[in-house]
């Protein structure tokens, strides 16, 4: 893909054409080589990053809007030694694109940047020009070839918002992992929107049910009419969406069942949204027994009133932590009158659900700070009050 994006899109193109060392990485525009006086006067050669906006994946966005760049490398100077100030803003180490970078640049014509070629040669002429009034042999354009490690990437098209948050490195704790959804319904359905977006490896999906009416009106999206009369398994339906952004998502249309338990042995975490007890003793049982953490998820609604009460519930388990689950997941099997009673499903509270449950998994590895380590959260919908419990002693 890096290599395609150049050559598709002329700006990236004239970069390299007019011998500019130009690589793609982690979504990340990186000119090489180019060179830049020190403050003790001699010549060095550093990186010069841009964060990268494309559309439709190939398409470089045109004009620039975001007009910094990045700076791997001493601080620029003038070839009497004095910093370049009219361009520096700031230093701060960050990594982008592979690397450290150390400063950051802001200079911007009055009418903004037409392109990437505008842009970073700008940037590369006003570093460069230095160097070159001390040694007329120095250029910023080696002619030469970056090869850079081919890393495939599990998204259909770049994810340029981890680098516009300059959140790269951050974003790399979740890759590689291995994420099983068991229940599609409400909750799991937003469960997957939101991993979908993630760099994890694989997604995989586990439920036996079909995609019918009252699913649309508690799930992502909005399905035509033509797809709920198909009566899709929910995992092919979900599947089918997703994969337009993410490339490994796997459908299980089945329920995870006792002769199913073993599919779950190599996730790194399982979510859980199902109410069905007998199956969710049989996994979390099977789960505790692997050593594999998991997030149960859900929401309980009575009517009262003539209103709707009730809260939002999401309880953790890992290996450290599983004395609570007893007083925090029931597995008792509901009769019909409870299944009657409290199979009440509103889209908000599952994306809620969903989110929390979401939230609670990135800071178990480490994308999101964990100060308190709580292992239950209960939202409570009448009072508003948000509950954290069950602590790592």
């Amino acid at each position: 893909m890096p290599q395609e994006l150049i050559n598709h899109n002329p700006d990236l193109k004239r970069l390299k054409d007019e011998g500019y060392a130009v690589a793609i990485v982690n979504d990340c525009l990186l000119l090489y080589e180019i060179p830049y006086v020190t403050s003790d006067k001699q010549i060095r050669y550093g990186t010069l990053v841009s964060d990268l906006t494309s559309i439709a994946g190939n398409i470089t966005n045109s004009p620039i809007t975001q007009h910094v760049a990045y700076w791997e490398g001493e601080l620029p100077c003038n070839k009497d030694g004095s910093l370049i100030s009219g361009i520096h803003s700031g230093s701060q180490d960050i990594q982008m694109g592979g690397i450290i970078v150390n400063h950051s640049f802001s200079n911007k014509p009055t009418e903004g940047y037409k392109d990437y070629f505008h842009k970073m040669s700008n940037y590369a002429t006003i570093i460069s020009a230095q160097a070159k009034a001390l040694d007329r042999t120095v250029t910023e354009k080696p002619f030469k070839d970056i090869n850079t490690p081919s890393i495939e990437s599990v998204f259909n098209y770049p994810d340029t918002n981890i680098s516009r948050g300059q959140i790269s490195t951050i974003t790399q704790k979740l890759e590689g992992q291995k994420i099983a959804i068991v229940g599609l319904g409400g909750t799991g359905s937003y469960i997957l929107d939101l991993i979908a977006k993630t760099v994890v490896q694989e997604i995989h999906l586990f439920d036996q049910d079909v995609l019918l009416n009252h699913n649309a009106y508690r799930s992502p999206g909005a399905p035509v009419l033509e797809k709920l009369t198909e009566a899709n398994k929910k995992t092919n339906y979900f599947q089918s969406i997703y994969s337009n952004m993410h490339k490994n998502i796997h459908s299980h249309p089945y329920n995870v069942t006792a002769e199913k338990l073993e599919e779950l042995s190599g996730m790194d975490i399982v979510f859980i949204a199902i109410d069905k007890g007998v199956a969710k003793k049989q996994i979390i049982d099977h789960l505790i027994a692997k050593e594999i953490p998991f997030i149960d998820a859900g929401i309980g609604l009575l009517t009262a009133d003539d209103s709707l009460l009730g809260h939002v519930r999401v309880t953790t388990i890992t290996k450290e932590k599983k004395d609570h689950i007893e007083k925090r997941i029931s597995v008792a099997e509901k009769t019909a009158a409870d299944a009657y009673v409290t199979n009440i499903q509103v889209a908000d509270l599952n994306a809620l659900s969903a989110t929390l449950a979401v939230i609670k998994w990135k800071k178990l590895f480490g994308f999101y700070q964990d100060l308190s380590k709580e292992f239950n959260t209960i939202y409570s919908i009448n009072d508003g009050k948000l509950f954290n419990d069950d602590y790592i002693a």
